[in-house]
């Protein structure tokens, strides 16, 4: 599934390709890719028609277009969704759910999504913050982010460190890839306790955190198959930098230990056994 540096770079495409655009028409090829919007795919077509897109904004894996009606646009891509811009003439795509055509004649907006688990709605009054994801927290490289807050909130809770990465009314935008890989870089085991924790500790495996996000964005994300692509349909390169994620039985490129896999919440975790050693402490036992 796209974490946060995949989906801020759709974000930064969509600030570059889409804002200050107004839109003329919008096509609902599938209704699931709209089931998020209650009133149903007429009124989510109707709704936006005449709108122009005034910003682009992420908050953590969720997308949102503010609109000169007050309203917003939240987009989540799932685990196949795409944003892509096409010239109105090409082909259509097989897995094309939603196409947005606008006034000046310009390239369309296209969200395609082959596992339909994505999907797109209209917040009304949403512009600022909808209030569908007004729960999630900020994400660290979100100038707002709190490093204090979360240090705090981190060390109160009762988990294991990885568990509490994943949290997103914690901390957003983080998925397993990122988590592994800001473990590896803090040499800190995924099952240590967090409230054995110091702050100092807290506060460097933050900074790892926000290091791997910053490095995976400049790199366009992380594409594992051909699902997650940009606006213009190029592939990520982060895979590249990996230190952990998806390295099993490779030399872990610190100390040459191989690579291993963990199950982690009907997934896998990678970390290296020497440089990560699983804590006494650690609530997996």
């Amino acid at each position: 599934m796209p974490e946060l540096p995949e989906v801020e770079t759709v974000r930064q495409g969509l600030a570059q390709w889409v804002v200050g655009r107004r839109i003329v028409s919008v096509e609902v090829r599938h209704p699931r890719a709209v089931r998020r919007h209650v009133p149903g795919d007429v009124h989510f077509a109707d709704v936006l028609a005449g709108r122009t897109v005034l910003d682009a904004r992420r908050r953590g894996k969720y997308l949102w277009l503010p609109l000169d009606s007050g309203d917003a646009i939240i987009g989540h891509l799932g685990m196949s969704g795409q944003m892509l811009l096409q010239p109105s003439g090409a082909t259509d795509e097989t897995h094309l759910r939603v196409r947005f055509r606008f006034a000046d004649d310009g390239p369309e907006l296209r969200f395609v999504d082959q596992r339909t688990f994505g999907g797109l709605s209209v917040s009304e009054g949403g512009a600022e913050l909808p209030d569908e994801i007004a729960h999630i927290a900020r994400d660290p490289i979100d100038p707002e982010f709190s490093d204090a807050g979360f240090v705090a909130a981190l060390r109160r809770r009762h988990t294991e460190v990885k568990r509490a990465l994943l949290d997103q009314t914690l901390i957003s935008g983080v998925g397993n890839i990122y988590a592994d890989e800001a473990l590896w870089r803090a040499q800190l085991h995924g099952g240590r306790p967090t409230d054995a924790l110091t702050g100092p500790a807290a506060l460097r495996l933050l900074g790892h955190v926000r290091d791997v996000l910053g490095e995976a964005i400049r790199e366009g994300g992380t594409s594992f198959d051909a699902l997650y692509v940009n606006v213009n349909g190029e592939s990520g390169y982060f895979d590249r930098a990996l230190n952990a994620y998806g390295r099993e039985g490779e030399p872990c490129r610190r100390c040459g230990a191989p690579i291993r896999r963990e199950a982690f919440m009907n997934r896998s975790s990678y970390s290296c056994p020497r440089c990560q050693p699983r804590p006494r402490g650690s609530l997996r036992g």
